[in-house]
Formats: C-alpha cells, sequence, structure tokens
C-alpha cells in the first residue's frame, strides 16, 4: 500500500483545497492529511486564519478524501510523521516549490499545482473587510495602522485627531485625517479610541450610540460605573467593545496566564508588575500636558492586568503611593499600587519619570513565573523551582508586540467566533483604580 501525506491550514475549505486533495489522493492508496495547529500557525506568523482548529479538521473530514487526519504542532514534525506512519510520498501545493526538498532522504516528495485564481486569503479579504476607523492622538496609531495591514479582511480608512498623525518611519500620512467624527463614523464599521483617557467614555458611547463595534484602548472608561454602562450599551446593541490591551493577546502571556492557574507554582501568593517608560514631558505647556497620558493611565491598566487576571478583582484593600510633578491639577510622575487579598498581596509600578527594571514575578507556594522586562512584550519566560533542575523556559513568538493578533481577535469577536481574553470584570477594577486615584481615594503623594 502506498501512502501519501500533505499539510495545509485549510481554512475556509473551497474549491482548490478538494482540487488539490484530489490529487493528492490520487497519488497513492491511503492520504493522511496534517491539518497546522492553531499555535502553529501563529508561530509562523500566520495570524489571519478564521476557523478554529475543529472547525478546519472537521471541513477536512467531510471531503471524505482523508484516509486519516492528523493536527501538525511543531517544527519538525514532518520528518517524525514520515517515519512514524511509513509514507511513500510527500506532497504539497507548488507555491511551496524547493521548501521542502529536504524531505526527499525519506520519501518521493511531488509538488502539485495549485487551483489559480482561489485562495484563503482572497476569501477573507472579499468576504469580511472591517473599515476602521481610530480616534486619537498617539504614536501607537502609526504602529496600530501598520500592523492592520498583516491582517486580511482590515483596513484603516480614516483617523479623527488633532495631532500629526504621519508614521515616523516613513514620512507618510497614515490615512485620510478628518477633525469631524460624526463624519469618520459614518464610513466605518468599527473604532479604535485611543484619544486621551479622560475622552474614552464619550468617544465609545458615541461609537456606540452609531452601531459600531468599538476597540478602545484601557482604560476603557475613567470609572467602574461608566465602564459597565458602555459595555452594557454594546450588549444591548449586540456590538463588540474589547479593551485594547495588546498584552492579553500575546502567546506567551496567554500561556502564562495558563500555567500559573493551572497550578504550575502552586497557590499564588504575590504578583509584583513593573512597567516604566522615560518620556520627555513639558509640565510648562499646559495644553500639552493636557493631552499627554500620565503614568496611572498610561501604564496602569497594563500593570493591572495579570494581578486581576490571577488574584480576581475582589481585593480586601489597597494604597495608592504617587510622586507628583508640580503643575496644576498634579501630573503623575511615578505611582505605586499595593493590594491586599485574603489570602494573597500583589502590588505596580508605573512610571513615565521614574525608571525600574520592567519584569514581572508571579510568586507561589511551589516556584515562581519569572518574565524578564520589558515583560509586556514577552515572547519568553520562566516557570523556576527551588530544584533548578526543575527549572522550565517557554519561548513563543510574538509579531507587532502584539498589535496584530489583538486586531485579528477583534474581527473573531465581531463574527462571533472568538472570545475575549479580558473579562468585563478586569475591565471594569482596571477603570475603579483610575478612579481611585482621580478622586484621590487611598492616595498617598510621596515629596519631590
Amino acid at each position: 500500500m502506498k501512502k501519501v501525506i500533505t499539510y495545509g491550514t485549510y481554512d475556509l475549505l473551497h474549491y482548490g483545497h478538494i482540487k488539490l486533495l484530489e490529487r493528492a489522493k490520487a497519488l497513492g492508496d491511503y492520504l493522511i492529511v496534517g491539518v497546522t495547529a492553531d499555535d502553529f500557525d501563529r508561530n509562523r506568523g500566520k495570524i489571519n486564519v478564521r476557523q478554529s482548529l475543529m472547525e478546519r479538521i472537521e471541513a477536512v473530514r467531510r471531503t471524505g478524501l482523508a484516509d486519516e487526519i492528523i493536527v501538525e504542532e511543531y517544527e519538525g514534525q514532518k520528518i517524525d510523521d514520515i517515519k512514524r506512519y511509513g509514507i511513500d510520498i510527500f506532497t504539497v501545493g507548488s507555491d511551496w516549490v524547493g521548501k521542502f526538498d529536504y524531505l526527499g532522504e525519506y520519501c518521493e516528495v511531488v509538488y502539485l499545482d495549485r487551483t489559480k485564481g482561489v485562495s484563503s486569503t482572497e476569501i477573507r479579504s472579499k468576504e469580511n473587510e472591517l473599515k476602521i476607523g481610530i480616534i486619537g492622538e498617539s504614536s501607537i496609531i502609526a504602529k496600530f495602522v501598520r500592523e492592520s495591514e498583516y491582517v486580511n479582511g482590515v483596513k484603516v480608512v480614516g483617523i479623527c485627531s488633532e495631532g500629526k498623525v504621519v508614521d515616523e518611519e516613513t514620512g507618510k500620512k497614515l490615512a485620510l485625517i478628518t477633525n469631524d467624527y460624526d463624519l469618520l463614523l459614518g464610513a466605518v464599521d468599527a473604532m479604535y479610541v485611543i484619544s486621551h483617557p479622560s475622552r474614552h467614555y464619550a468617544d465609545v458611547k458615541k461609537a456606540l450610540e452609531h452601531g459600531k463595534h468599538v476597540l478602545c484602548e484601557s482604560p476603557v472608561s475613567m470609572s467602574a460605573a461608566g465602564t459597565e454602562e458602555l459595555y452594557a450599551l454594546a450588549k444591548s446593541k449586540r456590538l463588540a467593545l474589547v479593551d485594547g490591551l495588546k498584552t492579553a493577546y500575546s502567546l506567551a502571556y496567554a500561556r502564562m496566564i495558563l500555567l500559573a492557574k493551572g497550578g504550575v507554582i502552586g497557590d499564588i501568593v504575590s504578583v509584583d508588575s513593573v512597567c516604566t517608560s522615560l518620556r520627555e514631558v513639558d509640565y510648562a505647556d499646559a495644553e500639552a500636558l493636557r493631552r499627554t497620558w500620565n503614568s496611572i493611565t498610561s501604564w496602569g491598566p497594563t500593570a493591572l492586568l495579570p494581578v486581576f487576571q490571577l488574584l480576581g478583582t475582589e481585593y480586601a484593600d489597597f494604597q495608592i503611593y504617587s510622586r507628583v510633578a508640580e503643575t496644576e491639577g498634579g501630573f503623575d510622575e511615578f505611582s505605586k499600587v499595593t493590594f491586599v487579598y485574603p489570602s494573597a498581596v500583589a502590588s505596580i509600578k508605573v512610571g513615565i519619570g521614574v525608571k525600574s527594571e520592567g519584569q514581572l514575578i508571579i510568586s507561589g507556594t511551589k516556584g515562581y513565573i519569572y518574565v524578564p522586562a520589558p515583560w509586556w512584550k514577552t515572547d519568553y519566560f520562566e516557570v523556576r523551582y527551588e530544584n533548578q533542575e526543575h527549572n522550565r523556559r517557554y519561548f513563543y513568538n510574538l509579531e507587532g508586540e502584539g498589535i496584530r493578533y489583538e486586531i485579528v481577535s477583534f474581527l473573531r469577536i465581531i463574527e462571533n467566533k472568538g472570545f475575549d481574553p479580558i473579562s468585563k470584570s478586569v475591565s471594569e477594577a482596571i477603570s475603579g483604580v483610575m478612579e481611585a486615584y482621580d478622586a484621590g481615594r487611598n492616595l498617598v503623594l510621596l515629596q519631590r
């Protein structure tokens, strides 16, 4: 019996996929089809897959062409599979010509012509194009526009901004610029809100009232009640409201959270999170200062994310310590927030005028998790124990600082095919800390 094996993502299975499988089937007597796992695709930079692994496996099964279906999960698996299953022929589409010649040492390699004019990429682009508008003033806007180009089915069509919206890397204007928010809302399906945090509530609410999905840079609003109201409004209108904390969408961070919650370090007793970056702030320019995010709004949501996701949002007490510049209304250069839980403690340190090691340490009764600086962009972390022989290191690809994964997740949530990794309760808790700071509640000012 001649065995044939082929591999693919098979996202949005189409005529071209089926013709390729038919030709692969005709090469032998028994066809094994390897369907790539979600994580493997993401590690290869293929992040615009629309369907889950199980959906894609089921689509291949329904063709009736595969005698056996396996999952491709790691680099180098093809050689292992060829040996394990006694494969005679490895085959794949002609767009990979030469790529797999090295497998010729183990079996015959055949490249099959693909059906012209048919691809999952084209289908995704044509059927799922989401027109996104942006409102705000931030250097992140350029990154967002740049990263959106890696995601099929998404197009940034306009930006509502008072600032300079130019990609500093290319010098090009990013998109159609307007200062008319209503005009922009009339031309889009969704909004990315990255205005000053004090404007988030109004900007998000207006977008939702216009029937637009919203991805909002955290915090969603500057009060827990405001955030709760916005989520309720989105739900009533059957719209997606997503907290735009890009760290939550990176694979390494997600895996780290799952491991910690799964008990890999025992009971979690402490979470210590640090996020700082030195920035030039003109304290004498009141207008510029009004548009500038301070330490607690710039870094607070990111630093708070692992605290609330690991220990929950029902803390018993908290205290804020802040170093504030001598300006009208105050402007925190550095803040430390401590939390007390019934059986754990946590702390965050955030600053744009003070520098510290931006690491994340999660302490447990059996060991601890160490995420090196800058932990919010991590592609690597360690689980460490008393016996160092048991230590484990985890590596994951991170493309575009997590922004492109965030955009893909936003798209899937809109399509009701994905879930939001940041719960409503966590978003509300983050807004609650912002609210406490603004109100001066549990706040101690440090002398300068």
